[in-house]
């Protein structure tokens, strides 16, 4: 039998193995009380970071930190790697993939070396975000693994 229906990707999943948490749990208020918009964190118990979303990526920043993608409803995420790790500048990440690539939740983004940024005095603490958008997520604290359904 041939069934015409497409499996229903999710809309979003975990990009790490880790602690799922409210962004208003976040130690950083940038992030903690929504000024780069709403989202959701993960405290990551692993280095590699695989995207969250299907989509196109539309940034790498220079310093490697953050990650944009546009899903393929158009939507924007921002992935932000760790806390003040701007200040890193490109040390302690690992990056995969390059502007214009497709990726799925199958695609491996980066790998964190989570000890250096425990050196640096960093914390590791993942955000993904959605710029722009006006909704809240009811994110409740759970552990996850990479691939795993958050919304």
């Amino acid at each position: 039998m041939i069934s015409f229906f497409k499996k229903k990707e999710p809309a979003l999943v975990s990009p790490v193995e880790g602690q799922l948490i409210p962004l208003s749990e976040v130690s950083d208020p940038v992030f903690s009380e929504g000024m780069m918009g709403p989202g959701f964190a993960v405290e990551p118990m692993a280095d590699e970071l695989y995207s969250p979303v299907t989509g196109i990526i539309t940034s790498i920043f220079p310093t490697k930190h953050a990650i944009g993608i546009k899903r393929t409803d158009g939507k924007e995420v921002l992935i932000h790697i760790g806390i003040d790790t701007v200040e890193l500048k490109g040390e302690g990440f690992e990056i995969f993939v390059h502007e214009a690539d497709k990726v799925t939740p199958k695609t491996k983004l980066a790998i964190v070396d989570r000890a250096f940024l425990k050196l640096q005095g960093k914390e590791s603490t993942i955000m993904i975000l959605f710029p722009g958008d006006t909704n809240s997520y009811d994110i409740q604290s759970k552990s996850v693994v990479a691939g795993d359904e958050v919304l």
